[in-house]
């Protein structure tokens, strides 16, 4: 490789690193042409969702490769923290992995293990489909040890208990918060406002800070954005695919007298 080829980093890692907010849209139609429409327009990644949606590993490889050339960076939301599921992730060609319910520090050092290559980790050896979505100048094991996100999602009151050491983990970039299951955590279905889950977030926020990681929550409207950039977020994962669509639509037939859409049936996120 000549020495004066500049090599490509990650550019969601390169602008949290400068201190600049980041913003995915999440995925949870399974269609690849939902993704490559919203990595073209002017998101930083995507939020592949693996957890709670019906997407299957091939069409999460489908939606990967459609990123190709488009502006947002594709990560996947696996289904639980474990070894195998993160190398499927990561060998289907994601660039950042989103590790649920990692409530402890022995799960976040799995979560960086299953994203590095040895001796950083312990992710296997099998890049044959990754390779080829990030094809460059340099090794694929280098290119993805410098470049794979390893995103922690904060969401139990274990974790919180436990948050210096979770985010003193070498390898995390990013700590997320969880908000709705971390309020479940605490016995509040989804409230977030009550002051023992607002002084959690704030115990989140006060690691990342101390040990220099980012810290992320989900964001639904603009306005919140400001506020949450001021209270220490750079990392926002913005709503689905659904909730963008059913958004977009409601303007638009409200105006006619039209709209149809039954409360109880609107996407939550």
């Amino acid at each position: 490789m000549p020495e004066a080829q500049q090599l490509w980093e990650n550019p969601v890692k390169k602008q949290l690193k400068e201190g600049k907010p980041v913003i995915g849209a999440t995925i949870t139609v399974a269609s690849p042409d939902v993704a490559a429409h919203a990595a073209n327009m002017g998101f930083d990644f995507l939020w592949i969702e693996m957890e709670h949606s019906p997407i299957t590993l091939e069409t999460a490889r489908s939606m990967v490769l459609a990123t190709r050339g488009l502006k947002a960076v594709p990560f996947i939301r696996v289904p639980v923290n474990e070894l195998w599921t993160a190398k499927r992730a990561l060998d289907a060609g994601a660039l950042g992995v989103m590790f649920p319910f990692t409530g402890t520090p022995e799960l976040a050092r799995q979560a960086v293990d299953a994203c590095k290559y040895p001796p950083l980790g312990r992710r296997g050896a099998g890049p044959g489909l990754a390779s080829f979505r990030w094809q460059g100048p340099e090794d694929y094991y280098d290119f993805s040890d410098r470049n794979a996100m390893v995103i922690t999602i904060i969401e139990e009151k274990r974790a919180i208990e436990k948050i210096d050491e979770i985010a003193a983990t070498p390898g995390i970039d990013v700590l997320f918060i969880g908000t709705n299951d971390l309020s479940f955590s605490y016995g509040r279905r989804g409230d977030t406002s009550p002051p023992e889950v607002q002084d959690a977030i704030r115990k989140v926020v006060e690691a990342g800070a101390r040990h220099g990681v980012p810290v992320g929550r989900p964001v639904a409207a603009p306005e919140q954005i400001e506020q949450y950039r001021k209270e220490g977020f750079l990392f926002f994962q913005g709503p689905s695919d659904l909730v963008m669509m059913s958004g977009g639509a409601k303007p638009l037939l409200n105006t006619l007298g039209k709209s149809g859409i039954d409360p109880k049936r609107q996407p939550l996120y």
